[in-house]
């Protein structure tokens, strides 16, 4: 069974902080990992693909890094209110049974 964590599971920040979302899988599978966000009522947006390819249309505030094919990060530079959301790092069906919530004060 492979099992995908993230953490941490919350965070409440300030707009302009830098924050960054880890990922592990374990074991590691040789798979790239995706980052997406999820706002309430809305589909899943895809950020960053392969662990560290923005997508077309991302703001580069968005940054994705990979330590090995089982650690994945994301990190988001001078926040903004608009990033509050849910945040997975996903391949097909293997994901976190609960992503990481981004909160502004």
């Amino acid at each position: 069974e492979v099992i995908v964590t993230q953490s941490p599971k919350a965070q409440s920040v300030v707009p302009g902080q830098t924050v960054s979302i880890r990922c592990n899988v374990s074991p590691s599978t040789g798979y790239c990992f995706s980052w997406y966000l999820q706002k309430p009522g809305e589909s899943p947006k895809l950020l960053i693909t392969c662990g560290s390819t923005r997508q077309s249309g991302v703001s580069d505030r968005f940054s994705g890094s990979s330590g090995s094919n089982s650690d994945f990060t994301l990190t988001i530079s001078g926040v903004q209110t608009e990033d509050a959301a849910v945040y997975y790092c996903q391949k097909r069906s293997l994901r976190a049974s609960s992503g990481s919530q981004l909160e502004l004060c």
